[in-house]
């Protein structure tokens, strides 16, 4: 297991306990948890590691969550995943923007998603950056 992975899991089970503990988030999805239905699959298919990708709502929906994704300063706003840099996307208005609100349902896209691919940066400069957009979403 290289450095750089290890840093990416590291990083990405900080941040989702962060986000588990904040009230501004008003869900939040990440394999790595116990309660997730795909938890021990993913600890199957890697070896109890977890992927550094998560995904959340902001409590205040869709404007918020828009918001927080536009608020982001570490964050590079890109629609790929996996990178050494972390990067956040809103898949309903970039990825999946072409389906309907139907289509969107059937792909477990909601309209306040926010999928984040945590990266190798600093964890404390990560959870500060989403602290101040979602700061001023709510």
């Amino acid at each position: 297991l290289s450095l750089r992975c290890e840093r990416h899991q590291a990083n990405a089970a900080k941040v989702a306990e962060w986000l588990r503990q904040d009230r501004r988030v008003g869900w939040l999805s990440w394999s790595g948890f116990d309660d997730h239905p795909d938890h021990q699959l993913a600890r199957t298919l890697f070896d109890g590691r977890y992927p550094s990708i998560l995904t959340f709502g902001v409590a205040g929906g869709e404007p918020a969550s828009i918001d927080v994704f536009n608020r982001v300063k570490l964050f590079k706003r890109l629609v790929n995943l996996g990178d050494a840099k972390s990067l956040i996307s809103h898949p309903a208005s970039t990825t999946h923007r072409q389906l309907g609100a139907e289509e969107l349902r059937r792909a477990q896209i909601t309209t306040d998603m926010i999928r984040l691919s945590i990266g190798i940066e600093h964890v404390d400069d990560i959870i500060d950056d989403l602290d101040q957009a979602l700061g001023s979403a709510t």
